[in-house]
């Protein structure tokens, strides 16, 4: 492989906005959950604090000159700014990226991953709850969805794959006409003179890439929101149901996995050359959801330089050239899911990742 370029997946509600308000209380941001976590079981290490950076808020400039230049100095290549279109014009959480856009700060590659799902309160426990929601409205929507984004495809900056504009989407399958979607983006960004686009989605199925995308990002076999990574066993002298109920017993209801059991469940196999591996930087949604969140447990610098050194292998077994490696997450901290320094680990992590993929630094 020539080079590997590592694109960090970035969460931009780190500042108020009027949704956000309504709905959860004046003054809501990420934060908001971060700093009143509290540990649920032995063992459970919350709340997490930031270091370095603080908690800063996404309006100021300076943290994200910061931000950027953190990650720029241990080998990551670019940010996937996730972007929010509901349909009807409506978007949320969009200035950040704006003022990136608008100011040419900080000077360092980005692209956009449409986060194209409905804001619900599933993970607080209030299924039934839509805070937004996700509509697909047709051809005219699309192209003002498209307008909405042309600033930032014709930005020097925005991150280009095989010579061709990267487009993430979240959810490809469900997209009710992605194939007709994307053909018509397709068109818009020729006629606006920007060449090929590549389009990119999620994906928890090994060689599946949904009609009309150009390729897909594998998931593998951690657990995200799907839950199929295993309970490790914790025990030899208990399974099955056994198993599952003592391990309720000792983490008090909250789903746990081991990190070691999920490293040794990913990156075992071979991908395709437009499949992309996903590196996951840990996992604690508690903040969010409480009891009803997901925790991978033992979480160490050691087993994540185990993981890396997996993803590194097969992407050496199945990619020649130039390449694509995605980060689960830079800044996700209510999910427990970021490479951003905290109080407990400092650089550690993000000097793993310089020390695996040290060509990229």
């Amino acid at each position: 492989m020539e080079k590997i370029n590592l694109i960090a997946y970035y969460l931009p509600q780190f500042h108020p906005i009027q949704e956000n308000d309504e709905f959860w209380g004046k003054g809501f941001t990420e934060w908001t959950n971060v700093v009143k976590a509290k540990p649920l079981f032995k063992g459970h290490k919350q709340p997490k604090v930031p270091a370095d950076l603080g908690f800063y808020d996404l309006r100021v400039p300076e943290s994200r000159i910061a931000q950027a230049e953190l990650a720029k100095s241990y080998g990551i290549s670019g940010f996937s700014y996730w972007h929010y279109w509901f349909g009807n014009d409506k978007q949320v959480l969009n200035r950040p990226l704006q003022e990136v856009h608008k100011s040419g700060q900080p000077d360092f590659p980005f692209c956009i991953a449409w986060a194209n799902q409905s804001w619900t309160g599933r993970w607080h426990g209030l299924d039934d709850k839509v805070i937004i929601e996700q509509l697909y409205l047709g051809r005219e929507d699309d192209e003002r969805h498209f307008y909405s984004i042309l600033p930032y495809l014709k930005d020097k900056r925005y991150i280009s794959y095989q010579g061709k504009l990267l487009i993430i989407i979240y959810k490809p399958k469900a997209h009710p006409y992605l194939n007709e979607f994307t053909k018509h983006w397709r068109s818009l960004a020729l006629e606006n003179g920007l060449g090929e686009l590549y389009f990119l989605g999620l994906t928890y199925e090994n060689g599946i890439i949904p009609s009309g995308l150009d390729g897909a990002i594998l998931q593998d076999a951690y657990f995200t929101h799907e839950g199929n990574a295993s309970l490790d066993r914790i025990s030899k002298k208990v399974t099955g149901k056994k198993l599952r109920d003592y391990y309720n017993i000792i983490t008090k209801g909250v789903k746990a996995y081991t990190y070691s059991s999920v490293v040794e469940k990913s990156n075992n196999h071979d991908i395709a050359g437009n499949i992309f591996p996903t590196i996951l930087t840990g996992w604690d949604n508690t903040p969010r959801s409480g009891r009803n969140g997901y925790v991978f447990t033992r979480y160490s610098p050691e087993l994540f330089r185990k993981h890396l050194i997996k993803v590194r292998g097969q992407l050496a077994r199945n990619h020649t050239g130039e390449t694509l490696c995605f980060i689960k997450s830079w800044n996700e901290w209510a999910e427990g899911n970021y490479l951003e320094p905290d109080q407990e680990y400092g650089h550690k992590f993000l000097e793993v990742l310089r020390e695996v993929f040290p060509k990229n630094g």
